[in-house]
């Protein structure tokens, strides 16, 4: 029986997953590493860690299994960071994350003096502090020397297993590097960073072999020689392919659509063909199926939730507060909340954005506050779903996934506020099951990504709009 190991590199430790090659989970190992905040706003990793952690994290993964049962791995995870390497790949500096924020200066000077027309038809895509590109401008300007030894950039953790300099379509569409429509490096923005085509990573598909495991990095791991190694996913895109949100090779067949409540929110919408809104409010990234996919990120959904039931009215008790909203609740809330604890993103791009309440009387009630704070996020959600039908895409029902998708009465609302159908999965495991299914196909145990979702994802409960 084959076995494929899932990889999901996180912000706060890597997750590791062993399926055969039905799906079925057989072990699971987490291995946490440190994040460094050393100035206000910014944050940083040493890709080093993320290594230890793969090399300690897979030996304790097969623990009890067959090792020369392992037929190939696949690696999702954590977008937009710069990994820099010098001409002997060794790491130059910390890795600069996706969360970090002292690009702001860079970020407006792209997306106001560069442009966002300019950069949108370079890329699909306006500049955020968190893509690649203002990240590159920053160790420009404040670390030159360091700048000027750069060789090559981006995918640490696949280049470990395989030495190759390597990345996939859907994590390089977060640089602000790619032409993501022409699925090719945008020698322009290239230049505009003063950076090569030379030191970029060769592009692949996210379920394309990029090689074998280096005959060192096997025996280090426990594994066999010949294991395929896939060029795997950013996190989103490896997270959809684990709902099965991917693409059903119909010309003009409706989208598929993921929707992830966890800490953030994200709407994660496949699609057969590249397209931009007017706002640019939605990412427009490459898809780990081959296609590509709009993508919504609320900075603030099931963290609200917390917030209010943590530190507001002090309890751990979720199910029994919300046992409270009666079915006949729904649709007649008069009080409503804007989940805006964290700023905005998608699709208003407004970072002093602030929660409130509001439409409070007398007798508004804390279940009526709760009831509220759940819908609000769903509406928040809508409002990057509403851009997307805009562009005429066509969306008929969701997967769920994150920890506030365990929340049927959260779905529920979810699926009334949107006017579609929600989905419930009976095994959700995130980006590191996505992954794990790409390395499937790169392995050849399925001939697609379509295959692989068709056979593995299972769909447990389905709940209709009201």
């Amino acid at each position: 029986m084959s076995k494929i190991i899932g990889i999901d590199l996180g912000t706060s430790a890597c997750k590791l997953l062993l399926v055969d090659e039905k799906g079925c989970v057989r072990n699971t190992v987490s291995k946490e590493y440190p994040l460094c905040f050393p100035h206000p706003g910014w944050s940083e990793q040493d890709p080093g860690d993320w290594w230890t952690a793969c090399r300690e994290g897979v030996p304790e993964l097969l623990a009890g299994f067959d090792a020369r049962e392992v037929r190939g791995m696949g690696v999702g995870g954590q977008m937009h960071g710069l990994v820099a390497l010098d001409e002997t790949d060794a790491v130059l500096r910390p890795a600069i994350l996706w969360n970090d924020g002292r690009t702001a200066e860079e970020t407006a000077w792209l997306n106001d003096t560069v442009g966002r027309p300019v950069l949108s038809a370079r890329t699909g895509n306006i500049a955020f502090a968190g893509f690649t590109a203002p990240k590159l401008l920053w160790m420009k300007k404040h670390e030159p020397e360091l700048f000027a030894r750069i060789r090559k950039i981006k995918d640490y953790l696949v280049y470990c297993l395989t030495g190759v300099h390597a990345t996939d379509y859907s994590d390089a569409s977060g640089m602000l590097l790619l032409d993501v429509e022409h699925k090719c490096w945008s020698r322009d923005m290239l230049a505009l960073c003063g950076i090569s085509e030379s030191q970029m990573p060769r592009l692949y598909e996210s379920f394309a072999p990029v090689g074998m495991l280096l005959p060192e990095t096997a025996a280090a791991l426990g594994l066999p020689q010949g294991v395929t190694v896939c060029a795997g996913a950013g996190d989103n895109a490896a997270a959809a392919v684990g709902t099965g949100t991917v693409s059903t090779g119909a010309a003009h067949a409706d989208s598929r659509c993921n929707i992830s409540l966890g800490t953030s929110g994200t709407i994660f919408i496949s699609s057969e063909k590249f397209g931009v809104d007017a706002t640019n409010g939605l990412h427009a990234f490459a898809h780990a199926d081959g296609g590509w996919h709009l993508m919504g990120c609320m900075l603030s959904a099931a963290s609200c939730n917390k917030w209010w039931q943590d530190a507001i009215i002090g309890t751990n008790d979720y199910k029994g507060e919300e046992a409270k909203i009666a079915p006949e609740m729904l649709g007649r809330n008069h009080v409503y909340f804007l989940p805006y604890l964290m700023g905005e993103r998608s699709p208003h791009k407004h970072p002093l954005a602030r929660a409130t309440f509001t439409g409070m009387t007398m007798d508004s009630t804390r279940t009526d506050m709760t009831q509220a704070v759940l819908e609000g996020v769903a509406f928040a959600i809508r409002d990057s779903f509403e851009v997307a039908k805009g562009l005429g895409i066509n969306i008929t029902e969701t997967r769920m996934c994150g920890g506030g998708a365990k929340s049927e009465l959260w779905c529920r609302i979810m699926a009334n506020v949107l006017g579609i159908k929600v989905d419930l999965l009976k095994s959700e495991e995130g980006p590191s099951m996505g992954a794990a299914m790409l390395a499937m196909v790169a392995a050849g145990e399925y001939g697609s990504v379509k295959e692989a979702a068709d056979n593995i994802v299972k769909i447990c409960k389905k709940i209709d709009p009201q």
